[in-house]
């Protein structure tokens, strides 16, 4: 049987004493808090021709294995930057960043690429799939970029992500023949190729109807039952606040943190850190 049905970790990969995958570089040091992300002092300065901008103020965040968080805040509330931190596509100015149990700060570029392909499945608003690659090889990318898992395994491999999000029967459909809501789970599908430990959705419904983008968070649900860590960047009030955290930002700060029970919705700590902004009402 594949290794993958086997719910084996790709090669390259380590399985964590606490059961997710740990798809390491070079031996680099391991956070043993046992949080999957942990911003640790976030601060994020632009120079910019007024002068500095402080985009990030003091992050502390983090987020454990198997949880599922959204965050919300306005235009320029520091959304798309705390996406940034822990991603690796920009670095703090200060503070430090353990994702997956690795202190990202210490990889050079070429480690990044290697460590974001394999920990991070990143699920964008415009869905980025290339128009001149079929739904099947868009999917089939990321292991031929990162080789992971056997050449021969990786196009059934990519089936049966298709089959999971249930749209197999456009596999061999180029992009533009697939309605938006089918592009979107393909986009879910590729994040999940490399089987990443964390998903990171930025505006994953925004070009959605309501009932396509209902059927994106159960599906969303599905893989956090299935052990994924997700953190969903939205400004749909309405669906963040069926998500069991929710991280409220404004002016580069945490102002708010809601957590509900996972089955009743019902709030547990209404309390705001600093104020409690409206909820976005415009997009990042």
């Amino acid at each position: 049987m594949r290794s993958w049905l086997r719910g084996l970790p790709p090669s390259g990969a380590k399985r964590a004493s606490n059961g997710y995958s740990i798809h390491g570089v070079d031996g680099r040091s391991l956070d043993q808090s046992g949080a999957m992300i942990d911003l640790q002092g976030i601060t994020k300065v632009y120079e910019t021709d007024a002068g500095p901008f402080l985009a990030l103020k003091g992050i502390d965040l983090q987020v454990m294995p198997g949880e599922f968080v959204s965050v919300v805040g306005k235009s320029g509330s520091g959304k798309s930057t705390l996406i940034n931190m822990f991603t690796g596509i920009d670095h703090p100015t200060e503070g430090e960043a353990i994702v997956a149990r690795t202190r990202i700060g210490q990889l050079d570029e070429g480690q990044m690429a290697v460590w974001r392909g394999r920990n991070m499945g990143i699920v964008f608003q415009f869905f980025q799939l290339l128009p001149t690659l079929t739904v099947i090889e868009n999917v089939m990318l990321p292991m031929d970029l990162c080789q992971v898992y056997d050449p021969d395994e990786r196009y059934e491999r990519a089936h049966h992500l298709l089959d999971q999000v249930g749209i197999a029967a456009d596999a061999d459909k180029f992009p533009s023949a697939v309605a938006g809501g089918h592009q979107q789970r393909a986009a879910i599908a590729r994040a999940l190729a490399n089987d990443p430990p964390i998903v990171v959705a930025d505006e994953p419904t925004g070009n959605l109807d309501s009932k396509t983008a209902d059927a994106i968070y159960q599906l969303f649900e599905s893989l956090v039952a299935g052990g994924k860590t997700i953190l969903m960047v939205t400004h749909d009030s309405e669906l963040a606040e069926r998500v069991p955290r929710t991280l409220t930002l404004a002016d580069g700060e945490i102002v708010n943190e809601v957590v509900r029970a996972p089955a009743s919705g019902q709030v547990l700590n209404p309390v705001a850190k600093h104020r409690v902004p409206d909820l976005p009402d415009a997009e990042e």
